[in-house]
């Protein structure tokens, strides 16, 4: 089906991008926030309080075209200025709304852009007004969209939109202030073409008709923008229990809802240990393979990467996390994106105490050695500053740089080093009232800081030191009191590993084990840097890496064979970095293809395939990494 560009609409014609920037007043303009120097937005002066959308999404001219009605709490009775944030978004009209719901045309200004913040939007009133609204269409680029065409997607019949508004690219698709500091309600009228369904992170309706093309959602939670998400596509649901489901492609949504039945399983373990799930409905997305991450936590519908459905339940600790993320950073956020362990440190804690209680404990603690091998691999990359929990602000930077297993991994390990001193019995309940006291509510590292004094440290004295706790959260590198996880299982793949080296087994008996995900995982991330070619053709003889469907092992084979010159691995090296875009799985073997020239040149024409298919993050990685090899080996 051939689409036109957007569906009629109230107002007049919007003029195309080129000719409507003119209209605007260009000028420099500095962010400052409350805390947070990542947004333009004043919220000690004016803060959003709900939003409502009114959405035409246009797939021929790969925009979103429509309106934004903010209502507004002043915290300043004498300001008298506005200040929302926006990326690349051209803006029609703003107007200022009475109490009564009367339009009047309203004074503004569209400042210069930055690089990273993109222009704030700037809105004049000669009185307070309970709200505004805004008339505005996206950019075909836009930073937090994706726009898949039919031949991008599993039935090749219809296109495919997506949005990843974290950390700061909701302002791309939204003129909104864009700071986990502000929390705010919204509803959305989505127009699409039929027979499209929508879906936000909002009351999705398994029984919503795709007949008349309109959408409507409602977000009755308050919400900080990185979690407003939208998508559009042919998309199909599965039941998996009484508040889940599964939403994705037809040929993808059987096999994703038997791959995430356990889903219902994972809400009632995570309720007996923190409180009762406060979001209504938890449903999943399975977005195309072009889906920059593993999983995003939009609240009452997970987007989740299709990489994990691999047929045996063995990466659904991605469902953990994301829903982990209920009771940590959807229910308390960090207020700023310094702050982004207060996120990512407690659901990755949250998420190893559900996989212990549905999976067990062994598979908890083989996740737990592969993440922290991990983390120990990056931290030997990043700057010492970049090692803390408690980072300096992020001023002059990209928020998306703090995404680092610093905060997902050794804040993690720091709750449970908390959990240890203080026995799990004590931390459980330290923990759930973290979660009840701070509800909804966004929050920094010295609130918790100062929690944690007044609730653990000082209730138990003597079981931890003050110096232990700076330690962890404001020295770089792992303390002395960080105790590795440890498996039994792993044991056993350490040994079989070293008589293999050794010539005592063959891969095909190694094989015969029938390793699952993570012991194979941790077989390969204990070998040499470089193997010869006939070791590896004998690993791939025995467990056929070359083409494996599990994206956790083709991101640890790849580079190996890359490092070790093995070319025979090129023809599936090439259709795996085309095939997804999960900025994790493929990075590793990018990486890799860049370290020598003929590696680089390898990777030039690789990548030149593959980015009509990648999402703007993961482009920008890879394009990232390409200059900088390209600089190196010019």
């Amino acid at each position: 089906m051939a689409y036109s560009g957007f569906l009629p609409i109230a107002w007049s014609v919007m003029p195309s991008i080129p000719a409507l920037l003119p209209a605007l007043a260009l000028f420099a303009v500095t962010a400052q926030a409350a805390n947070d120097p990542n947004s333009y937005a004043e919220t000690d002066k004016v803060r959003v309080t709900n939003l409502a959308l009114d959405l035409h999404v246009g797939f021929k001219s790969r925009q979103i075209l429509g309106k934004a009605e903010l209502s507004l709490d002043w915290r300043d009775k004498n300001a008298r200025e506005l200040k929302l944030d926006t990326r690349s978004l051209s803006i029609a009209t703003v107007e200022i709304l009475d109490a009564s719901g009367k339009a009047s045309p309203a004074s503004f200004s569209l400042g210069a852009a930055d690089k990273i913040l993109g222009a704030p939007l700037i809105v004049k009133f000669d009185a307070q007004a309970p709200k505004i609204r805004v008339s505005y269409a996206t950019h075909p680029e836009a930073s937090g969209l994706q726009w898949l065409s039919e031949t991008q997607t599993a039935g090749k019949k219809h296109p495919f939109l997506f949005s990843q508004s974290q950390a700061i690219h909701a302002r791309s698709w939204v003129p909104l202030q864009d700071t986990p500091a502000v929390r705010f309600t919204y509803s959305a009228d989505i127009h699409v073409p039929k027979p499209l369904r929508a879906v936000m992170s909002a009351n999705n309706s398994p029984d919503a008709s795709l007949e008349t093309g309109l959408f409507r959602f409602e977000m009755d939670k308050p919400i900080p923008s990185y979690l407003l998400a939208i998508a559009v596509g042919d998309i199909a649901v599965k039941s998996t229990g009484p508040r889940t489901a599964v939403y994705a492609e037809p040929s993808m949504v059987e096999k994703a809802a038997k791959e995430f039945e356990d889903t219902e399983k994972m809400i009632v373990a995570t309720e007996k240990l923190y409180g009762d799930y406060r979001w209504g409905r938890y449903d999943i997305l399975v977005l195309p393979p072009s889906f920059p991450f593993g999983g995003m936590e939009n609240p009452r519908m997970t987007f989740a990467t299709p990489t994990v459905i691999v047929g045996d339940k063995s990466l659904t600790s991605l469902v953990a996390h994301e829903l982990a993320h209920s009771w940590s950073g959807n229910l308390v956020t960090n207020s700023s994106w310094k702050d982004i362990w207060l996120n990512e440190g407690f659901t990755s804690y949250v998420e190893t105490r559900i996989i212990e209680a549905v999976y067990g404990r062994e598979q908890a603690d083989m996740e737990d050695v592969i993440s922290q091998f991990g983390l120990r691999q990056e931290m030997a990359e990043l700057a010492a500053n970049d090692q803390l929990l408690m980072l300096a602000p992020l001023t002059g930077r990209d928020p998306d740089e703090a995404l680092t297993d610093v905060a997902y991994i050794k804040g993690a390990w720091f709750l449970s080093f908390l959990e240890k001193r203080y026995g799990r019995a004590v931390f459980d309940k330290f923990l759930r009232g973290w979660f009840d006291q701070h509800a909804f509510q966004s929050v920094d590292s010295d609130t918790f800081v100062a929690y944690l004094q007044k609730n653990l440290i000082d209730k138990h004295p003597g079981k931890v030191k003050p110096a232990e706790i700076e330690a962890w959260l404001k020295q770089p590198g792992l303390p002395d009191t960080a105790e590795p996880a440890k498996s039994a299982r792993f044991d056993k793949v350490v040994a079989a590993r070293s008589d293999w080296q050794a010539g005592k087994r063959d891969a095909a008996s190694l094989a015969a084990a029938k390793w699952g995900t993570q012991e194979t995982v941790h077989f390969l991330e204990g070998l040499p840097e470089k193997l010869e070619a006939k070791q590896l053709d004998e690993l791939d003889a025995a467990f056929h890496f070359n083409g494996t469907a599990n994206g956790e092992i083709a991101q640890r084979w790849y580079p190996l064979t890359v490092r070790s010159a093995y070319t025979k691995a090129r023809p599936a090296i090439e259709a795996f970095l085309i095939g997804i875009g999960r900025r994790k799985l493929v990075m590793p073997t990018w990486e890799a293809l860049m370290a020598t020239p003929e590696g680089l040149a390898f990777a030039e024409g690789v990548f030149a395939k593959a980015r009509p298919g990648y999402h703007p993050i993961t482009t920008a990685s890879v394009q990232s990494k390409l200059d900088g090899a390209k600089k190196k080996n010019p």
